[in-house]
């Protein structure tokens, strides 16, 4: 395809839209249109959490494990596992497919739209979960669960970005905290809907299938619904309809503070597109641009390459401090705690629950404390609560006759989920979404799902194996990393709450990747920017400027304290 038609072709799919009668804006306005925002995201979180609880009841399925051939079960439905590899071989699978997916989403929002994005992921993991819910041998279900990864990794790219781009700057990370309870929510909904699924007959298909096509119908609700919500305002600037960007962002915010957010995300995406950065990701991944030196310069002073690696490595730890083993394999460890199969089933969903409601803590905290402290607080907690459930877990194995240790390693293992659903849940996603450039933002946001799938899709192949060969000390290992991510993210991540995404740039402008020095920058050129808009105000009334010459003066500011930088 020549690059003309492939500009028609992409500009076509850009302006399509429903007609006016059809979309929301028209009928909520001010807060409102953002709340309805954040619920159609919750909607797509939602279905990401019921899509990772699902497994759980899924490989505790005697007909399921018998199709698959990765176990054996006695008559009262106990699973035994004997091919702990191929188990984990399956679930794992799925996160290759968030990785491809989350890849091309990123691309394909940040050149036809996040709303479209959206409806786009949603479709192909409605394919994904049909074809995963009639499999009939282990290829089938390897293959739809790749697909099915593929749109989850698409809306997990897109959704945390559309929420943080029409979200106001003290309350993004609430909204996307918000959306993450409605993700663990999904979780419990799955356990409990394949709990009670299991008291059917022991070679009963429906016990398995129906759980997989049940995703189906908030999928399709999203899928059917999207079209109707309106374009992130930052991304029609970023694609020249500053028009209809005006339009919305006075929807949203008011008339005064609208054309407010307008100039500030105008001025700073001009020094964005005067630069060379690129949406390629082999370019943002090394900070290997193409272009005039002086683009070139300004698109490596942003440092965009060390923010992928920030996003990856703290995805990859998100998962290793041990949350995804405790999700799936959760009943395993309460079992090796000396409950019965069917009472760890019975904790196990208990735990979920409060797992749920513990992520209402970080809605409050996570604007007000900001990321670093509850991140902190969290990894301190968590690592000491694993350390403990796998110390009292070997002595409950070791005193057999006193119940007393399997109850307090359960107690850990609760206050280990809580812990985790008040911090490390949510700072891992709000982020990536916050840290990126207007002109990439989906696509660097992309990088940190692909830190997500990789930790995961690792972690999840590793899990049976290591459950299976050194039993409680698997937890010793989750401890250790929680250690680890809190002296990672004290040295390399400086806070973002209450900062504007325009604002993130001054964050990152510093040539020192330590914290410390990345804030006493931002400070410094903050102070430099606001001098300099005070003098510039200054002028424009004395000499009666018209709007566009202020922007082009804002413009200059930006450009001017970054690049004074290096």
């Amino acid at each position: 395809m020549s690059e003309s038609k492939w500009i028609r072709y992409r500009d076509s799919i850009r302006d399509y839209t429903l007609p006016k009668k059809f979309l929301l804006e028209n009928y909520v306005h001010g807060k409102r249109l953002t709340h309805t925002v954040v619920a159609l995201s919750a909607l797509s979180i939602f279905f990401f959490g019921y899509d990772q609880g699902m497994m759980s009841g899924v490989n505790n399925s005697p007909q399921y494990v018998d199709i698959m051939n990765f176990g054996t079960w006695d008559k009262d439905g106990n699973i035994k596992v004997t091919d702990s590899t191929k188990q984990g071989g399956i679930v794992s699978i799925y996160y290759f497919g968030t990785l491809c997916g989350c890849l091309f989403g990123g691309w394909f929002s940040d050149e036809f739209g996040r709303v479209k994005s959206v409806a786009l992921g949603a479709l192909i993991a409605i394919i994904g979960a049909a074809l995963q819910g009639s499999a009939k041998q282990v290829s089938w279900m390897c293959g739809a669960r790749f697909f099915n990864g593929i749109g989850t990794g698409i809306l997990n790219a897109v959704v945390p970005v559309y929420s943080s781009e029409t979200a106001e700057a003290t309350s993004r990370g609430a909204y996307i905290c918000i959306e993450f309870t409605l993700n663990i929510f999904g979780v419990v909904v799955a356990y409990w809907l394949e709990f009670g699924l299991s008291y059917i007959g022991t070679m009963n298909s429906f016990r398995w299938r129906f759980p997989i096509f049940f995703q189906i119908i908030p999928l399709a609700v999203l899928f059917f619904f999207c079209w109707s919500f309106p374009e992130s305002p930052r991304y029609l600037i970023k694609i020249g309809h500053y028009e209809r960007a005006l339009e919305l962002l006075k929807k949203m915010r008011g008339d005064e503070r609208g054309t407010e957010e307008y100039n500030e995300i105008v001025s700073t995406f001009d020094y964005e597109k005067d630069s060379a950065l690129s949406t390629n990701y082999f370019r943002i991944f090394f900070d290997c641009y193409k272009g005039t030196p002086e683009a070139v310069a300004k698109a490596k002073k942003l440092h965009i390459s060390r923010r992928v690696y920030m996003v990856i490595i703290l995805q990859v730890l998100q998962e290793w401090i041990g949350i995804a083993g405790i999700t799936v394999y959760q009943t395993d460890i309460f079992t090796q705690a000396g409950y019965t199969t069917r009472k760890s089933q019975w904790i196990a969903g208990i735990n979920n629950v409060f797992y749920c409601l513990s992520t209402l803590v970080a809605v409050f905290t996570i604007d007000r404390f900001g990321r670093r402290k509850i991140t902190f607080v969290g990894c301190v907690l968590m690592g000491i609560f694993m350390f403990l459930a796998g110390g009292l877990s070997r002595a409950q194995q070791n005193h057999l006759d006193n119940k007393a240790w399997g109850a307090a390693s359960t107690a850990m293992i609760f206050l280990y989920t809580s812990s985790f659903g008040a911090s490390m849940l949510m700072t891992p996603w709000v982020i990536p979404s916050e840290m990126f450039p207007l002109k990439l933002r989906a696509a660097g946001n992309a990088a940190g799902v692909v830190g997500w799938s990789i930790g995961n899709g690792w972690l999840m192949l590793l899990c049976p194996v290591m459950f299976n060969n050194i039993h409680e000390k698997t937890l010793y290992i989750f401890g250790a990393c929680n250690f680890l991510t809190l002296i990672v993210y004290y040295l390399f991540y400086p806070e973002t709450a209450n900062r504007t995404l325009e604002e993130i740039d001054f964050l990152f402008a510093s040539n020192n990747p330590l914290a410390p020095a990345c804030e006493a920058e931002f400070k410094r050129l903050k102070e430099e920017h606001k001098l300099a808009s005070q003098n510039v105000n200054g002028l424009n009334i004395g000499d009666e400027k018209d709007e566009s010459t202020s922007l082009e003066e804002d413009k200059e500011l930006t450009s001017t304290k970054i690049d004074q930088k290096v």
